[in-house]
């Protein structure tokens, strides 16, 4: 049975009408609006004359080589990159972050490195890397970071390197709040103990690149390939490139050395297999439409859009600080802002998990983060998380005046307590025998929660109270089943 294109596509749109807000800047986080209608029909035209090409190969399809290369000088140029630095475009961060935890194994085991390797990364280090060094077998040793700042001290990184280690990683800025962390310093000390490191620039590289000195929220010094001993960076052109999903850079120091990143074998019938990146056929429309912006927006396009974020990051944290019992993480640099409660008028508290389900009835959606122990024991703040793009200068002054009466709403209300939310939900079901259930008991589970009902998620307040005090293995056990049954399990 076939049903017509028409229909088809009224189908598609029936069910994209359900989803969040891509436009618009109403919703503050997982897209990236330039504000641009232009720009997104460029991407749309560039990924229309990609269509039926396979990245795979730059030999049958020399335009794919083309672009990428040229794409390539527009990282070198933007990140201080100089003629040792390699580079590929990836499918996104999180092959990014893969690649570069994969070649620095293996230059480290060219040098000699024996046994497992460790990997030593802030707490807040995205969880791409901790993906990396569960795939690609290495120790994720986490150095706990400040709680007030959220920066890791780079005294403490130094302390994790020893001949075992093949690869550090700093963030530039860190997804969770928006902190920068100290670049140079952490550079200095593995280039002294001979230990490779790697920039996460993933969400902010192409917006701090470009962002207004002078500005409050402008990063304190060098943190690309301007200091001598970062050896790798990734940053995401789906993001502040503008460009549709999925698109990122990896820019690799010293030409040798990112010959680790490939894979290639002959040693087959068929035909060889050289790969730069994990996919071998790809498409190669973002990577065109990354280009085709890039191209057109040029340095001096990517400045424009990026003031435009500076003043409406400074009206925001302006506007936290005339919120009583609301207050912004750190000194966030970029163009993202974390929000926690502000603990000093315990009667005047603004839960941010509350704030953040109360700001969706004017409009606009945010995330909540879970608070978090640390290694160390350190406990990080709760908070809300909030993504500026472009776009957002225009509705600006709506966010201020949502944020303003969902604090109101939700002033002086305490914090969900977790364990009654575990007891309420869970029928008195011991909570750690939960993440050994089998698909159809932890299905069981999340359905006598009532989190399979149309809606359920929309108010995540009780959700992140659950992550905070269940087991990890638990909560991952529970959300791996509650996305795993969105696909595989009939519907009704």
């Amino acid at each position: 049975m076939t049903t017509d294109a028409e229909a088809v596509l009224a189908r598609l749109a029936e069910l994209r009408a359900g989803d969040a807000p891509t436009h618009g800047g109403r919703l503050l986080s997982y897209v990236y609006d330039s504000g641009r209608p232009d720009l997104d029909e460029l991407a749309a035209a560039a990924i229309r004359a990609m269509q039926p090409v396979n990245g795979l190969d730059p030999t049958a399809f020399g335009s794919v080589a083309v672009i990428e290369r040229e794409l390539l000088d527009v990282a070198r140029t933007v990140f201080h990159a100089g003629p040792d630095v390699a580079g590929t475009a990836t499918s996104g961060g999180t092959e990014s972050c893969l690649l570069a935890v994969k070649t620095a194994r293996d230059a480290w085991r060219a040098r000699g490195g024996s046994g497992r390797p460790r990997l030593v990364a802030p707490t807040t280090v995205h969880a791409a890397f901790r993906k990396a060094a569960a795939l690609l077998d290495l120790d994720l040793d986490l150095v706990a970071v400040d709680v007030a700042t959220g920066r890791v001290d780079a005294a403490a990184m130094a302390s994790r390197f020893a001949p075992d280690v093949a690869l550090a990683v700093v963030s530039a800025p860190c997804y969770p709040f928006a902190a920068l962390d100290p670049v140079a310093e952490v550079a200095a000390a593995a280039g002294d103990a001979g230990v490779d490191l790697h920039v996460d620039a993933c969400i902010g590289g192409f917006a701090l690149a470009f962002w207004p000195s002078g500005d409050a929220a402008a990063p304190e010094g060098p943190w690309d390939f301007a200091v001598p001993g970062v050896t790798s960076l990734s940053a995401d052109l789906h993001k502040y490139g503008y460009a549709p999903k999925g698109v990122s850079v990896l820019l690799q120091r010293g030409l040798d050395r990112q010959r680790h990143q490939w894979f290639a074998t002959s040693d087959w019938p068929g035909y060889p297999v050289v790969n730069a990146t994990l996919l071998g056929s790809k498409s190669a429309g973002p990577l065109a439409a990354a280009w085709a912006i890039a191209s057109v927006l040029g340095l001096d396009g990517f400045g424009e859009l990026t003031a435009s974020m500076a003043g409406s990051v400074a009206r925001i944290r302006a506007a936290v600080g005339g919120i009583a019992g609301l207050r912004v993480v750190g000194s966030p640099t970029g163009p993202m802002v974390a929000l926690a409660a502000d603990e000093t008028e315990p009667a005047r508290r603004v839960d941010p998990h509350l704030w953040a389900d109360a700001i969706r009835a004017h409009g606009f959606v945010v995330q909540g983060q879970p608070s978090a122990v640390q290694p160390d024991g350190t406990v990080l703040p709760a908070t809300a998380h909030l993504t500026i793009t472009p776009v957002t200068e225009q509705v600006v002054d709506d966010l201020v005046t949502a944020m303003r009466a969902a604090a109101e709403a939700v002033r002086g209300l305490p914090q969900l307590d977790g364990s009654a939310v575990a007891a309420g939900l869970l029928g008195g079901l011991d909570p750690a025998a939960l993440g050994s259930l089998d698909a159809d008991a932890a299905y069981a589970v999340l359905r006598a929660a009532g989190l399979l009902e149309p809606g359920a998620l929309h108010a995540m307040a009780p959700v992140l109270a659950l992550v905070e005090v269940l087991p990890a293995a638990v909560v991952e056990r529970l959300l791996v089943e509650l996305l795993a049954s969105a696909l595989d399990r009939p519907a009704g």
